[in-house]
């Protein structure tokens, strides 16, 4: 007798679910307790609720109230997991703002030290390394100033965009990647389709450009045919007798000769380099194409990724300051 009672009094404590005092919404408990792998028939946070075969034909009432605390205790439960991964998502968000700021500072600084370089080329040296006649601006000089000036556009967007969370500017930064972005990919397609033109219209244009070989406001492409014939062992473009109807006589450039010498262009064809520039420069190119594909691709990816990281940004700063209005 008193073992019954012991019984009776410990389920009367833990009210099984199957009570009829336990009015709770049809699936409510169904819905809360299947979030954390539990069913309505075994357990409920390690509780059993199933009562023993004695319990079960006792009369007894559930404490009042009780169905309001088990609720409450499953809404707190889930608010805490929501808490959980806001804040994860939060710290994610943060780690992202702060990397990339951390890259567009360093892209900004390579892209002041490109314009510094540009510039110094562009005041000391002219049009240095200008090989062709139709696009005379064309130089190395132009080249690196106009690279670093928008290294430093972008540069700046992105830095000043992420440290600031500023929509505007990392919208810009956006618009003005991806634009960069589109025009590479797009001549990389036109130069693998129209390989062939472009390779007849740059031996053309190089041999038009020998005829302005030493002549005054030329500097750049005289220094430019100079190194490349010395660097490379190379003379013309196909081949030394490009400088004989350059130059209407039977000369070469003296970077032309093996062993150099003043006015050594003048005589002794056989001391001359015989291979052709043009030759000489695509076989260099293919050498380092597999080097020149992984820089391409390398470069590619981390456009990709900062259009990524950029446009999440965005999206995430338009999402908070539409909460706070």
């Amino acid at each position: 007798m008193n073992q019954s009672d012991s019984d009776e009094s410990a389920y009367h404590r833990s009210p099984s679910m199957d009570s009829k005092e336990y009015r709770a919404a049809p699936g409510t408990f169904r819905r809360y307790s299947s979030l954390y792998g539990g069913a309505t028939s075994s357990s409920f946070f390690g509780l059993h609720t199933n009562p023993g075969p004695k319990a079960s034909k006792s009369e007894y009432t559930s404490p009042k109230g009780s169905k309001y605390v088990v609720f409450y205790l499953d809404l707190s439960f889930i608010f805490l997991l929501e808490l959980k991964r806001c804040n994860v998502t939060q710290n994610c968000l943060q780690c992202l703002k702060y990397l990339m700021f951390m890259f567009n500072l360093l892209l900004w600084l390579g892209g002041c030290a490109v314009l510094a370089v540009g510039i110094w080329l562009a005041v000391t040296q002219g049009n240095f390394a200008t090989l062709s006649t139709s696009v005379p601006f064309l130089s190395a000089a132009n080249l690196l100033i106009g690279t670093g000036s928008v290294v430093v556009l972008v540069g700046f967007l992105g830095c000043v965009g992420a440290i600031k969370e500023n929509k505007c500017l990392l919208l810009s930064f956006f618009i003005v990647l991806l634009i960069i972005f589109v025009m590479e990919l797009i001549g990389g397609i036109l130069f693998c389709v129209y390989r062939n033109q472009i390779d007849t219209y740059a031996r053309k244009d190089l041999k038009e450009g020998l005829w302005l070989f030493e002549t005054d406001g030329n500097i750049g492409l005289t220094n430019a045919w100079s190194i490349i014939q010395t660097d490379f062992g190379c003379c013309g473009v196909s081949n030394y007798t490009d400088w004989f109807e350059a130059f209407n006589s039977t000369q070469v450039p003296d970077s032309c000769c093996q062993e150099y010498s003043v006015n050594c262009g003048l005589h002794s064809p056989e001391t001359w380099w015989k291979d052709a520039c043009y030759e000489k420069v695509k076989l260099w190119l293919q050498d380092n194409l597999v080097a020149l594909g992984i820089f391409a691709l390398c470069t590619a990816l981390v456009q990709l990724l900062a259009l990524t990281f950029a446009l999440t940004m965005y999206c995430n700063v338009v999402k908070t300051d539409t909460y706070y209005s």
